[in-house]
């Protein structure tokens, strides 16, 4: 209870304490996760909105309150008569029952709800993640794509200087370094960007970490159409379409039990000073079902559990659409990192070092070093938007089932 009357008190105060719990060194996945658990805002309304499903329940479970009526007849003393007596509202037809019912299906709403929130808000940040380490991995290319360019312009201007080269290819190689520099610059402002959304998840504008710890390297596994399939049928999503099919129909039952009519039992006294005496006073009222039957209200509720019934029958086809796309995407990148890690990274660096070496001897022209130099970064940049394309997909498929894959 502290705990949670502290984490009030921080949001209240722009979110201090979250910012107190981000490392200012390396962040791990986990430790992302659990920021963005603990402080998230949207989670933080979808826990609030259980909890107030919680006191929809203890209002259902209610009793109608009783009532006390008085009625003083006449204003002289020696003929008035007073009359005082408690009315209490029985209901009948399994009324409270029914109405309790759809209470506890409206508070399994809003855990469905909240299940899926917490999938969702697991899902942005493992996403935000991956794009940190990708734009890191990127800056690191680009660094050394510097390198190689400022490598490739020093042997150039000694070449000239020798006079084994044109100045025109000196000129080239200046040109292709400050390229590069340019790639640099996008590449960290694409860094800053990216830690940026990261951090925005627990409510900090500012990252404090100083880098993501982690590697794209290790190719998310596939897993079988048939096992997602099963596990689809606890998708969060699902559920919470279950959930609210299972409200609409208790709903419908609370229409239905309506239409048999409640009675009122009085019980009383009534002082008659002109005789003298008290009476004792018993009486009963029942409504007359003669104009309204709740026939509207009947037809309303019946009319919205056939929507929430297809309502379902759309979220089945929608989860089961977005899970095989997220698979085949998944599929994709993995056979694309495959055959990019066997087959075209190592003869693209094969085909650098030997331009490279052939160029600094003599025996190639510069536009030859430049061409393998953009086909290696090519290749690598391809590489690593197929790592990342992986495990974005990866995070989507622990999106739409609602947990990480075993």
């Amino acid at each position: 209870m502290y705990r949670t009357l502290f984490l009030l008190l921080a949001n209240l105060l722009g979110g201090t304490y979250a910012y107190a719990q981000e490392p200012a060194g390396p962040l791990t996945l986990a430790a992302a996760q659990a920021l963005a658990v603990g402080n998230n805002p949207t989670l933080s309304a979808a826990r609030h909105e259980l909890a107030a499903q919680g006191g929809a329940l203890q209002q259902a479970q209610a009793l109608p309150n009783p009532e006390l009526q008085t009625l003083v007849e006449d204003t002289r003393r020696a003929t008035r008569s007073t009359t005082v007596q408690l009315n209490q509202l029985i209901e009948l037809g399994g009324k409270r029952g029914a109405r309790s019912l759809v209470a506890q299906r409206g508070q399994e709403v809003a855990e469905a709800a909240l299940a899926m929130q917490q999938a969702d808000t697991r899902a942005a940040v493992t996403s935000a993640f991956i794009d940190v380490l990708a734009a890191q991995e990127s800056l690191r290319l680009a660094d050394s794509a510097q390198a190689l360019a400022a490598r490739a312009s020093d042997i150039t201007a000694r070449r000239v200087t020798a006079g084994k080269a044109s100045p025109v290819e000196e000129t080239r190689a200046r040109v292709a370094e400050a390229s590069v520099r340019l790639e640099l610059n996008l590449a960290r402002g694409a860094l800053a960007s990216a830690r940026k959304r990261l951090a925005a998840l627990w409510g900090n504008p500012a990252p404090r970490f100083s880098v993501a710890a982690g590697t794209l390297d290790a190719l998310p596994p596939l897993p079988p159409g048939s096992d997602l399939a099963t596990r689809l049928q606890q998708a969060p999503a699902l559920q919470q379409a279950r959930s609210t099919l299972a409200q609409r129909q208790a709903m419908l039952e609370v229409e239905q039990r309506r239409a048999t009519p409640d009675i009122t039992v009085s019980l009383g006294m009534k002082r008659s000073e002109e005789l003298g005496r008290n009476q004792a006073i018993i009486g009963l009222s029942v409504p007359l079902p003669l104009f309204d039957r709740n026939a509207g209200n009947q037809l309303e509720a019946l009319r919205r559990s056939d929507k929430a019934s297809d309502e379902l029958a759309a979220t089945t086809l929608d989860l089961q659409t977005a899970l095989a796309d997220a698979r085949e995407r998944l599929n994709t990148a993995r056979l694309d990192v495959e055959s990019l890690r066997r087959d075209i990274l190592p003869g693209a660096q094969s085909a650098y070092d030997a331009a490279s070496k052939g160029f600094e001897f003599g025996k190639f022209a510069f536009l030859d070093v430049l061409d393998a130099q953009r086909t290696l970064l090519q290749a690598k940049n391809q590489t690593l938007r197929a790592l990342t394309e992986a495990q974005q997909a990866a995070a989507e498929i622990e999106r739409l089932l609602g947990a990480p894959a075993p």
